[in-house]
C-alpha cells in the first residue's frame, strides 16, 4: 500500500505579508488585512474630503450642477456608514472573543 505525500502550506506569522511561490520560483507578496484596512480608510477619507470641497464650491457659486454635490455627499456618507458598521462589528467580535472561556 502506497502512502500519499501530504502537501504542506506555509503559515503566515502575525504582521508579516503572506508570500506565495509563482511558476518562476520568485516570491509574490500579497497584501495583508491591515493594508486592505488602511486603503479602505484612505478611500473613505478621500471621499469625505471631496464632498467637503464640493460643498465649499457650491457655497461659492462655482458649481453649476447641484446633483454632483449631492452625489459626492451621498458617496461620502455611505462610505462612512459602512466604515462605522465594520468597526462596530469588529468591536463586537472582539468583545465576544474576550467573553469566551478557555
Amino acid at each position: 500500500m502506497e502512502i500519499e505525500q501530504l502537501q504542506m502550506t506555509p503559515v503566515k506569522m502575525a504582521g508579516q505579508p503572506f508570500t506565495d511561490k509563482v511558476d518562476d520560483n520568485t516570491l509574490k507578496p500579497e497584501k495583508t488585512f491591515g493594508s486592505f484596512l488602511v486603503d479602505a480608510l484612505r478611500k473613505t477619507n478621500d471621499l469625505q474630503k471631496n464632498a467637503a470641497k464640493m460643498d465649499i464650491a457650491l457655497a461659492a457659486g462655482k458649481v453649476d450642477d447641484i446633483s454632483k454635490v449631492v452625489v459626492a455627499s451621498e458617496k461620502a456618507q455611505i462610505a462612512l456608514n459602512l466604515t462605522m458598521s465594520i468597526r462596530n462589528k469588529a468591536i463586537d467580535a472582539y468583545k465576544e472573543i474576550m467573553r469566551m472561556q478557555v
